[in-house]
């Protein structure tokens, strides 16, 4: 009975368990070595302003690495928006703004935002997708293209000065719940709904398995591709939207290195690189224990050099166990297969 109750706690994917009893030590170990500094109200409140940022980017390399692709313009697209959001704020805006104004122009803002995300990754989309660039090629180009047009824009400075509407975006709390864990955890929901409940989700991961399939099964594959990177888009900008609002300005170069980041938590979370599988429950458990790590060393004083190396080993460690969990499994599956069809023989 025992082990009944926990096959059902226990997430089916055999995946995502590993990774939960990876993260789970992480956070044990970190609370044993710094139990008066880890193991706190404060430090899990710190950490949940930190990571929605680039959780909501490797939510976005996510989808595009189960379409089969991938998006290296997510941070470009992130600052690009996040730079278009402050110039409404800050150029529009006019300095004596009564109550109604500022929420006008604070929604005006945001709207602006998710829009250039959008806009954003239809372009990607209509590359990959019509015109037939390789994603990796693709999205490195309108990244380069992306920063450079938030270069001009700025000429290279960070805007800044916002209303106190937005900036409690990035640092206010709804009870003890810091705003950008909210938004992060409501996005996650939204899209893990999205990729198990809905046939979009379904789609995607034909698309992301087996393109040719997909195109005889009758799927539209260029509307998919643009639709998975025009989400991608959005996500980025929303992810601008918590930069801008959390550190109160927006600049070009801002989370230069997140998008090896996102990819190392997407990888670790068991999406598959070449496509067509990914779970959004192990994303957040990659992201946990990445970010248990990192505020973990920081208490221990550990150098950023040693943390990317732990982070490089738990991700080569996990990687190892996805590949023989899932050899093991093809192989169960094929002498399944096998015996069937030994079976069906042997009754004809």
């Amino acid at each position: 009975m025992k082990q009944i109750a926990w096959r059902a706690i226990l997430p089916k994917d055999t995946n995502v368990r590993w990774l939960l009893v990876i993260t789970v030590l992480v956070f044990v170990s970190m609370s044993l070595l710094r139990p008066t500094m880890f193991f706190t109200l404060d430090n899990f409140s710190s950490m949940a302003f930190q990571f929605p940022e680039f959780g909501l980017l490797a939510m976005a390399i996510m989808l595009t690495l189960l379409s089969g692709g991938i998006d290296l313009s997510i941070v470009g697209v992130a600052n690009l928006s996040g730079i278009l959001a402050a110039l409404v704020l800050t150029r529009l805006l006019p300095a004596e703004a009564s109550a109604l104004q500022v929420v006008l122009y604070s929604l005006l803002a945001l709207a602006t935002s998710l829009v250039t995300g959008l806009t954003c990754g239809l372009i990607n989309g209509l590359l990959i997708a019509v015109v037939g660039i390789t994603p990796i090629l693709a999205t490195l180009g309108t990244m380069e293209l992306f920063t450079g047009i938030a270069i001009v824009i700025t000429k290279g400075a960070a805007v800044f000065g916002f209303p106190e509407l937005i900036t409690f975006m990035g640092n206010g709390s709804l009870w003890i719940f810091p705003v950008p864990f909210l938004i992060f955890v409501v996005a996650a929901a939204v899209f893990a709904i999205i990729l198990n409940k809905t046939a979009f989700g379904a789609k995607l991961q034909l698309l992301g398995t087996n393109p040719v399939a997909a195109r005889f099964s009758g799927l539209n594959n260029t509307k998919l591709l643009l639709q998975t990177y025009m989400l991608s888009g959005f996500l980025a900008a929303l992810s601008g939207i918590v930069v801008l609002a959390r550190t109160n300005s927006a600049k070009a170069d801002y989370g230069s290195s997140y998008t090896l980041q996102a990819v190392l938590i997407a990888v670790l979370g068991g999406v598959n690189p070449a496509g067509g599988f990914g779970r959004v429950g192990g994303l957040v458990l990659a992201i946990l224990t990445l970010q248990f790590l990192s505020s973990g060393f920081s208490m221990l004083r550990f150098s950023n050099f040693f943390k990317e190396f732990i982070w490089g080993a738990v991700l080569l460690v996990v990687m190892v166990i996805n590949y023989l969990t899932n050899t093991r499994r093809e192989r169960r599956e094929a002498l399944l297969q096998a015996k069937e069809c030994e079976v069906n023989a042997q009754a004809d």
